[in-house]
């Protein structure tokens, strides 16, 4: 159940990245723009890549790698806000963000709780 929310989630966020992307470029912000695509496009990537996983180890490494991506999105998106490079309210990519960190870190909780009973 999990595992079909946060793919829906993250699909959802990177396509309104992809919007938030298009703005970025159309003021001439390449760099943190390129930066801010890549890590949040890599959260769903991941999240897909551990849905097919070979094993429960393989689903919580790439679920985890799906986090730190997170967290890097998150960080540029609080560079953007800080910035002031988009005058866009920031507030509702981080909040989204954030909702998809809790996520992925219940997610790997549980999964690497459930390795130590069952290996």
């Amino acid at each position: 159940m999990k595992e079909n929310l946060i793919s829906e989630l993250s699909f959802n966020f990177s396509l309104s990245i992809i919007k938030l992307y298009q703005d970025l470029t159309r003021k001439n912000e390449f760099v943190i723009s390129k930066q801010l695509l890549r890590s949040s496009t890599s959260i769903g990537a991941n999240i897909t890549e551990a849905l097919d996983a070979f094993s429960k180890r393989d689903f919580a490494f790439k679920m985890s790698i799906a986090k730190k991506e997170a967290r890097e999105t998150h960080y540029w998106l609080r560079l953007l806000q800080e910035s002031s490079l988009l005058h866009k309210n920031m507030k509702p990519y981080i909040d989204d963000v954030e909702s998809i960190i809790r996520v992925l870190t219940s997610i790997v909780k549980t999964t690497s709780e459930n390795l130590k009973k069952n290996p």
